[in-house]
């Protein structure tokens, strides 16, 4: 597996209120807080009208599948104050969602998981995206 990650695109809201979100958290509350902020810098970030459609934005349902168990979802991005218990859900700063942000379709991206493991997400298809849908302010 090639250490190289795929570039990043993210929407310029989606980062204004992610960015709001780690300022107003206590550092211990987040354990991979560090790996989102580096993703978010390195990251090409686009008005939200600019998203590519294929892209994983906030609130984007997309379907991929974790690499090292071959099993395959089907999950909702979102904000943590959005989760209310579903589990087609899952939170941008859970260890999945932090690694599903700004990938495209056919990306695929190695991320800390839960006992010091690692876990490759691919992106096989954004079921649902709202820039694509034209909902720019969600």
């Amino acid at each position: 597996m090639a250490d190289a990650k795929p570039p990043l695109i993210l929407s310029s809201l989606d980062v204004d209120r992610i960015e709001a979100l780690l300022e107003a958290m206590p550092a211990s509350a987040f354990a991979h807080r560090d790996a989102l902020e580096k993703e978010i810098d390195r990251a090409e970030i686009l008005p939200p009208e600019e998203i590519p459609p294929t892209v994983v934005t906030m609130n984007s349902t997309v379907r991929f599948v974790i690499a090292e168990t071959g099993k395959e979802f089907a999950l909702t991005l979102v904000y943590p104050r959005d989760l209310q218990g579903m589990d087609d859900r899952v939170s941008v700063f859970a260890p999945i969602g932090s690694a599903l942000l700004g990938l495209s379709v056919g990306d695929s991206l190695s991320w800390p998981a839960p006992g010091g493991k690692v876990m490759t997400v691919h992106v096989k298809e954004v079921l649902f995206q709202p820039e694509r849908n034209g909902e720019l302010h969600r």
